[in-house]
């Protein structure tokens, strides 16, 4: 990896008296552009001119010192100099050109920001980053360490074209067979029987009082079950994520292609949308094109994953070591998650019902919380639903977005998935999971302990449509089949609605 830069530095005064002792700084600067290198190895000035109140420079540097991060090392001691001995500040930069050579097998045709053009060239990829007077690379984002996203999503890209690492999967455990009572598609079964319809929206269902009735007893059983033998405590969370909450939760790396924006009118002023309302009296239509003119930049988006939300609760905080583990759960709204050609039945929807259970602690009573969710689960998925069930260890998102799998990698952190078999077409569905996160939300949005000790945390999400599926699939719509402890939940399925 080869670095060439070429900047200016800005000064509150002409320099030209100076030039000797600048001379002699950029001479014996080596020390400072070569430390934490290999001998011989770093960044060097290859040239340097003083014109009046400018100091330009060009910095060609190998991988061990960036040619960014020299520069920048210069800037204080050499302001540190002149404004000691001369007066003179140094008051800015300027990035005039940029250049980066990296090793490469192939070129790669992905859009970088920041970068105005990329060349594959005798096995290295030339790229010229976007710099000059009507450039985007200057000062702040120098500062902001920009290049070094640049180079870390280029070899995200290049790492991902050439096959980059697989998600993990390692099967844990896995139930006795169990013969399915039924071997239908139960979205087809529960649109027959009346139980559900199409939404107007994509991936959307309405449930009638009969699928209603057996998610509100999923609820009841994660109440009973779960909930209050375990002490958690249920809590509002908002379903509208704002960019500042995916930034600090990590959603933000990856979330885009999922993800249902929001965005807010430009003004609520009548007027303002007085020739969209008039558009639609006339001629019964929406003008979505005009629409568009009027609403302003998402502010973010629709409930993706539940639990983000909560952390601005806590955002900031100390919390008192003798109140942890905090346990916490909301079941106050919908999720929403667009699913692209994917959606399939009640299995596979955009717009989802969950029950988010969260908790939070040391690393050792983050653990033990999952293990007690862990045997909770086993005892309604075999005792109460009788499913034919199964467990893994896979590659949670916050580490697949990192180029992370695999158990070795994860210390105590990780997802276990729980999927049940769909006799219907044998595949297995994910129904269930539960995550313990290290030390991501608790870092991501500054919350500590009093005692000091790293905090962690997890979370596990209950589908109330997953579990459907999972029940439904394998036992089908007639109550007789149902195992029997699930029939003492239900009691007495409620009328549906009937139509002539």
């Amino acid at each position: 990896m080869k670095f060439h830069l070429e900047a200016s530095f800005r000064l509150s005064a002409d320099a030209e008296k100076a030039e000797a002792v600048v001379s002699d700084f950029f001479g014996n600067a080596g020390p400072i552009l070569q430390k934490g290198a290999p001998v011989g190895q770093g960044a060097k000035i290859t040239a340097w001119k003083l014109a009046g109140s400018k100091i330009d420079l060009v910095i060609d540097s190998d991988r061990f010192v960036r040619a960014h991060d020299a520069l920048l090392r210069l800037r204080r001691p050499l302001s540190e100099l002149l404004g000691k001995e001369f007066r003179i500040g140094v008051r800015g930069l300027d990035v005039n050109k940029f250049e980066i050579e990296v090793e490469s097998e192939r070129a790669i045709n992905h859009k970088i920001p920041y970068v105005r053009e990329i060349r594959f060239e005798d096995g290295r990829l030339h790229l010229s980053l976007d710099v000059g007077p009507k450039g985007t690379l200057g000062q702040s984002e120098m500062e902001n360490r920009i290049p070094d996203r640049i180079i870390s999503l280029l070899e995200e890209k290049l790492q991902s074209s050439y096959g980059g690492k697989t998600e993990h999967w390692e099967l844990l455990w896995e139930s006795a067979p169990r013969p399915p009572k039924f071997t239908g598609d139960p979205t087809e079964e529960m649109q027959k029987a009346g139980w559900i319809k199409h939404g107007s929206s994509r991936g959307q269902w309405i449930y009638g009082p009969e699928a209603t009735h057996v998610f509100r007893t999923f609820e009841k059983i994660v109440l009973e079950e779960i909930v209050e033998p375990l002490g958690y405590r249920e809590m509002i969370f908002p379903k509208l994520d704002t960019w500042d909450v995916w930034k600090k939760s990590g959603h933000a790396q990856g979330v885009y292609p999922e993800i249902y924006f929001v965005c807010p009118p430009k003004t609520r002023d009548p007027a303002f949308w007085e020739e969209v309302m008039d558009y639609y009296k006339v001629t019964h239509e929406v003008p979505l094109e005009l629409v568009k003119e009027k609403i302003d930049l998402p502010i973010g988006g629709m409930c993706y994953a539940q639990c983000p939300t909560f952390w601005g609760f806590l955002q900031g905080m100390t919390l008192p070591s003798e109140e942890m583990p905090i346990t916490v759960f909301d079941r106050s709204g919908t999720s929403h998650r667009y699913e692209s050609g994917g959606i399939h039945g009640i299995e596979r929807v955009d717009e989802f019902h969950r029950i988010e259970i969260v908790w939070l602690g040391t690393r050792e009573q983050v653990l033990a919380e999952a293990e007690k969710l862990k045997a909770c689960y086993k005892h309604i998925f075999e005792d109460i639903l009788e499913l034919h069930w199964r467990t893994a260890w896979v590659t949670p998102w916050f580490m697949a977005q990192e180029g992370k799998t695999g158990l070795s990698e994860m210390s105590g952190a990780g997802t276990v998935d729980y999927e049940a078999v769909l006799p219907y077409n044998g595949n297995w569905i994910e129904f269930q999971n539960l995550s313990v996160n290290g030390e991501k939300y608790p870092k991501g949005f500054t919350v500590k302990s009093q005692s000091g000790e790293a905090l962690w945390s997890g979370c596990s999400g209950v589908g109330l449509e997953r579990w459907a599926s999972a029940l439904l699939s394998q036992k089908g719509l007639d109550t007789a089949n149902w195992p029997e402890e699930f029939q003492k939940r239900i009691g007495k399925m409620p009328k549906g609605i009937r139509f002539l």
